[in-house]
């Protein structure tokens, strides 16, 4: 998978050093996603990250337990994670 938006994702993390770890393992996974188990629906996704759910056109992801929200899109068909919002949970949950 290509993520899209890198640069963004990461200028947003180090709002919350506290998660520099998980964000650099999730991005690394993602980009191994496209070299080894390729995504093709959430599924895919749930069979590393079981707690990732599709919320109308993205996909969330809990970081750091329940503490913060990353939400992406992803499009399977052109293998590419486009970078929207990270979230602490009390401001996904507003």
């Amino acid at each position: 998978m290509h993520l899209i938006s890198i640069c963004k994702l990461r200028e947003d993390a180090a709002k919350y050093p506290d998660i520099k770890k998980e964000i650099e393992d999730w991005h690394i996974t993602v980009k191994k996603a496209d070299k080894k188990a390729e995504w093709q629906n959430l599924e895919d996704v749930r069979k590393i990250y079981r707690d990732a759910e599709a919320v109308s056109k993205f996909t969330v992801f809990n970081i750091k337990g329940n503490d913060y929200r990353l939400i992406v899109g992803i499009n399977y068909g052109t293998k590419k994670v486009h970078y929207k919002y990270l979230l602490t949970h009390a401001v996904f949950n507003k």
